[in-house]
């Protein structure tokens, strides 16, 4: 289907008036291409429930007509399944694959998360990646589904965030064909001596092609040089909500104009930049040292 082994999952950059930034957008976008990162957009990092339908069918017109040689996945969450279908039937021509989550709030038993993703992929014209992340939408999707999701024709991949390596574990037991993702950046060494493909990140907001050589080591089992560097990144990276310090490092680097959020995240929910600062020191130099 898709041999990515890293996926970006995208900011959303805005002025300070808190419109999309389409010029930044574009740098960001490129940013990754010229890594060879696919690009996940519209996301939670992205703040896709913050944006309009609008603005998000923007967004994937724009992202659409840039002609790019890396592959665009994009974000299919919320609780109102008809609009969920029409969002997907409104991609499925600019796409390349959908993640989707369970849906929002409603918290629904088994029966009712696989219908729900059953009826989203029945719609899908591309590989569809399942997102498993409980902190976000409250309920944990069983192995027991993704197993009878497994054999729908959508069904491409599954991106573990909960940051359980035994839920990661249930999964790969559960659907041993499937291609799995860690959602975690900083799990990805552990996922990976399990046998996972690949990694959905963050941090490679910042840091393109320096999290692409994070991948690339920890899929070859070559982790000495990994911890703690990596580490105190990712712990950086998530020093306060997502993604208000992947916006502030990206900001005060100078590659995006503004660092703004849009409510209810702030930026005033990060306390320093000094941590931010030195992972971002740090992670460039592991990279010259590691980039032989």
């Amino acid at each position: 289907m898709i041999n990515t082994k890293l996926w970006t999952a995208l900011i959303t950059p805005m002025y300070q008036s808190g419109e999309v930034h389409f010029g930044d957008l574009e740098k960001l976008i490129r940013r990754q291409e010229s890594a060879g990162n696919g690009i996940l957009l519209i996301g939670s990092t992205g703040e896709g429930l913050a944006l309009t339908d609008d603005e998000k069918k923007e967004i994937i017109e724009f992202s659409a007509s840039l002609d790019l040689s890396v592959p665009v996945m994009v974000g299919v969450g919320g609780f109102q399944i008809e609009n969920q279908k029409a969002w997907i039937q409104f991609c499925n021509d600019k796409v390349d694959a959908f993640l989707m989550v369970a849906p929002l709030y409603s918290k629904p038993g088994p029966v009712g998360q696989k219908n729900w993703f059953l009826d989203l992929m029945d719609v899908a014209e591309k590989p569809c990646m399942i997102y498993n992340i409980p902190s976000r939408t409250g309920v944990k999707i069983p192995p027991t589904v993704i197993k009878e999701l497994s054999g729908h024709s959508k069904f491409w991949s599954i991106k573990e965030a909960s940051g359980s390596i035994a839920d990661y574990k249930e999964y790969r037991e559960m659907v041993p064909q499937a291609s799995m993702f860690s959602g975690d950046d900083a799990l990805l060494p552990f996922f990976a001596a399990a046998g996972c493909s690949g990694l959905v990140s963050v941090s490679s907001n910042v840091w393109p092609e320096e999290t692409a050589k994070y991948v690339e080591l920890s899929l070859e089992g070559k982790t000495d040089s990994l911890f703690p560097v990596w580490k105190r990144a990712v712990e950086a990276m998530f020093s306060a909500p997502n993604p208000v310090p992947v916006k502030a490092l990206l900001h005060q680097k100078g590659i995006i104009e503004s660092s703004a959020l849009r409510a209810p995240l702030t930026e005033k929910e990060l306390n320093n930049m000094d941590q931010l600062k030195q992972a971002d020191e740090e992670i460039i130099n592991w990279y010259k040292k590691n980039n032989n």
